[in-house]
């Protein structure tokens, strides 16, 4: 009897990937994201899976699904048009951010947009201190004047945002049952349940983003999920979350923002897999899609996990120049850097490549799909780094001679150059972009890169790892098996998560048990609601506090023993992290808790890494083709393998190619290629 599939699903901004689990074997199919609905792309791919695995809807046991489209609505402002409610005097706050310059001197510095413009920020007579007392009760007359506005306005998503409504929510919960009954049908958001934590603009910026592609996602959930039950999937569907952790469709409906980064999480958490397969304490997990490229670093085989995140960096690299929101997060840097990313000469003749991006309509010009523009994959086609016969999976044509002529036009013909220098030289600004910005995330968060061990996968990443290697002095790259779907292999992976925060001020000199018992205790209650709808599993409870010495500006993150009962166990725990993070302690100093969170998630599940399929037609065998090496600067006569075909031990030299479905692994020649028991490709840095 066939054991029950776990199927997860990835949808990116250029490609949707859908990977079937089936005992101990893997099916995968990677298909263009159909952006008018990105359903139906799923249902494409869920299609060709069942299909390859020979299995009908009914033995689906769960679905998992991660995916960009929160973060591309955010980005491209294609969300609902969205008011924000805010307390008499602050409906500004959001546009005054932290009244800083995250750029010192740029004068024409460029901050990213609210998503409610001025003309949309309303305000109401009412006030709360931040012990959550009444200062001036809610006057409703103000709430039932601002209905017509918010119908003459086009308005379908509201935020509402009152200033210490994190310390008590009835003023926002009573603006949310008037709009209910003036306005029925309108998405209404409460910052003091999307993000219950104090700093106004961090709270509102929140509310605002989850409002803003709250009518969006909730539509696509829905009609996800309903297309999922028409066809036959009668089993449990769950959302990937930011953090890293699952949830059920009704609570990814209600706060999408969660879903910024959830397919990239799914990435982390297969490079942390790894990490622990292989005893490694320090990666570098690298992720190259089609849009976007994602980097995070993993410590002690887990990655960094954060509160805080921006999307829509106006800056590269630069904190504070993007739309902060406040959700747990797994911490990693994300640029406009994919296969897709379109490269052009500016004014000054240099090549610049992204963040704008071909996407999948019509994609890169090598898609044959109409592009005209050049981009990273078509400067890779130009190079030799495909096999035709095996690109995308045989499912598409590759089209050389269209990815030539963009490259032609588009660069070489501006720069008086070849088309193999020229394809050269945007492979090189991309890679450079790649590192510096690897270079700028480790610094930032103060870890050394040296002696990482760089993990590659999504579809892209495994053409361009070995020279991201080179230049950021790593001798080591893991290329997993099913790479070009690892974002999805890496969700099958992922638990039942769900964390709760509150905003309870306390000093621990003024030490009060009560107030964290009852904390924990309403962050366990809601908890458990989202976590208990989606699992039966026993459950593991992770608490912490966001502690600060008084007088400083930033808190840092406590992990919390299980007793929290006694204020030595409190200074005790902050005193640790203080010290690892810092290198020692600031004696005499009181202490103080701005926030605390609790999770609540279920065991990992019993993950298989992916087994390699011997049973492939057409395999290469060693065929040789011509590929550009960078290193050698000349075009070279190379080996290309059929990954399914290696077996074990086998030792390439570089330059060679090794060619699988999803994606392509370029070795280049200061690398040595070796397949390792399971099939991951080992690759590193050739001795001399």
């Amino acid at each position: 009897m066939q054991s029950n599939c776990r199927i997860a699903v990835d949808v990116g901004g250029t490609f949707t990937d859908v990977v079937l689990e089936s005992g101990d074997r893997h099916f995968a199919a990677k298909v263009l994201t159909t952006y008018a609905d990105p359903v139906e792309a799923v249902m494409e791919g869920l299609e060709q899976v069942m299909s390859l695995a020979g299995r009908p809807p009914g033995d689906a046991e769960i679905i998992l699904h991660g995916t960009t489209l929160a973060t591309n609505a955010l980005i491209q402002r294609t969300g609902a048009v969205t008011a924000l409610i805010a307390t008499d005097g602050h409906r500004d706050a959001v546009e005054m951010a932290y009244e800083n310059r995250f750029e010192q001197y740029d004068i024409d510095i460029d901050r990213p947009q609210p998503l409610t413009p001025r003309k949309l920020r309303f305000v109401v007579t009412e006030r709360m201190n931040a012990r959550g007392e009444v200062l001036v009760p809610l006057d409703e007359s103000s709430v039932e004047a601002l209905v017509p506005a918010l119908v003459h306005g086009g308005v379908t998503s509201v935020a509402v945002g009152l200033l210490h409504a994190y310390a008590n929510p009835v003023h926002e919960q009573r603006i949310a049952e008037i709009l209910g009954e003036r306005v029925p049908g309108m998405s209404v958001t409460l910052a003091s349940e999307v993000c219950p934590e104090i700093r106004e603009f961090e709270r509102l910026s929140t509310a605002c983003a989850n409002a803003y592609v709250k009518p969006l996602m909730s539509g696509y959930l829905h009609r996800f999920a309903s297309e999922l039950e028409a066809r036959g999937f009668n089993c449990p569907f769950l959302l990937m979350t930011s953090g890293g952790g699952l949830t059920d469709v009704a609570t990814a409906a209600r706060f999408p923002i969660r879903l910024v980064e959830s397919g990239p999480a799914g990435g982390a958490i297969l490079a942390s897999r790894i990490a622990a397969e292989r005893n490694l304490d320090r990666v570098f997990s690298f992720d190259m899609g089609g849009t976007t490229a994602k980097i995070c670093l993993i410590d002690d085989r887990a990655p960094q996990l954060s509160r805080a995140f921006e999307v829509d960096r106006s800056y590269r690299f630069k904190k504070g120049s993007g739309l902060p929101v406040r959700i747990p997060v797994i911490e990693m840097v994300e640029i406009g850097a994919g296969g897709g990313s379109i490269a052009l000469v500016d004014r000054l003749g240099r090549i610049r490549v992204g963040p704008e991006s071909a996407g999948s309509e019509p994609g890169p010009a090598c898609y044959g799909r109409g592009g005209r523009n050049a981009t990273v994959t078509d400067a890779d086609a130009v190079m030799g780094r495909f096999e035709e016969r095996r690109f995308g999976g045989g499912a598409m044509t590759l089209d050389v001679p269209a990815a030539r002529a963009a490259v032609d036009e588009r660069v070489a013909s501006m720069l008086d150059m070849d088309s193999m220098t020229a394809a050269f030289g945007i492979g090189e600004v991309v890679d450079e972009n790649m590192a510096a910005a690897a270079r700028s995330h480790a610094a930032e968060w103060g870890k050394p890169l040296a002696e990482r061990v760089l993990v590659a996968y999504g579809g892209a990443a495994p053409q361009h790892a070995a020279q991201i290697a080179s230049k950021l002095g790593l001798d080591e790259v893991i290329v997993p098996v099913s790479a070009g779907v690892g974002s999805a292999i890496g969700m099958l992976a992922a638990p039942v998560a769900y964390e709760v925060v509150r905003s309870r001020y306390m000093r621990l000199s003024e030490f009060d048990a009560a107030v964290i018992e009852d904390v924990n205790a309403d962050m366990r209650a809601e908890a458990q609601d989202v976590v208990g709808s989606a699992t039966s599993e026993p459950l593991v409870e992770t608490r912490r506090a966001y502690m600060r010495y008084v007088g400083q500006g930033y808190e840092i993150a406590v992990t919390l023993p299980e007793a929290t009962n006694r204020v030595e166990i409190l200074r005790d725990a902050f005193e640790a992290a203080y010290r690892q993070l810092y290198g020692r302690i600031i004696p005499g100093l009181d202490v103080e808790v701005m926030s605390w969170t609790l999770a609540l998630a279920s065991g990992a599940p019993a993950f298989r890494f992916p087994g390699t399929d011997k049973d492939v037609e057409d395999a290469l065998v060693s065929q040789q083709g011509p590929m550009y090496d960078p290193v050698r600067n000349a075009v070279v006569t190379a080996p290309r393998f059929t990954r399914e075909t290696l077996s074990p031990g086998t030792v390439i030299d570089g330059p060679a190619l090794i060619v699988e479905a999803q994606t392509t692994t370029v070795v280049t020649s200061t690398f040595t290629a070796t397949i390792a028991p399971g099939g991951d490709i080992i690759m590193k840095r050739a001795e001399g």
